[in-house]
């Protein structure tokens, strides 16, 4: 059973989800040294204690990763670093970037009212 599963529609098209998932296998070996090929429409990957595919259609992706003993106590992070990789790659339109990151109120300035005379 895998230990990480993601499933995310796109609007890339197959030949650009390809090339995503190719540049998602790039990036992420640079972290975890994993090495990948093509089975038809689906990217299988692997290295000593993690093994997993990214299964492309027209429409949408899914993400199976299972991890070996020592790698499951940094399963959040991968798990992150993952989403982050597809929320790059994947974004639903071809302008659409990352979502904006909401604004953070600024703090009100406190200032000491001065004692009058």
């Amino acid at each position: 059973m895998a230990d990480i599963e993601v499933y995310r529609e796109h609007a890339l098209g197959l030949p650009a989800a390809r090339r995503a998932a190719e540049q998602m296998l790039s990036d992420l070996s640079r972290k975890f040294d994993l090495r990948g090929s093509w089975q038809g429409d689906m990217l299988r990957f692997e290295r000593p204690g993690v093994s997993g595919f990214v299964a492309l259609t027209e429409k949408d992706l899914r993400v199976s990763i299972s991890l070996g003993l020592l790698l499951k106590a940094m399963r959040a992070s991968i798990e992150r670093l993952v989403l982050h990789e597809l929320d790059m790659l994947y974004s639903k339109g071809p302008s659409q970037g990352p979502a904006p990151r909401a604004a953070t109120p600024k703090k009100a300035s406190r200032r000491r009212k001065k004692a009058g005379p």
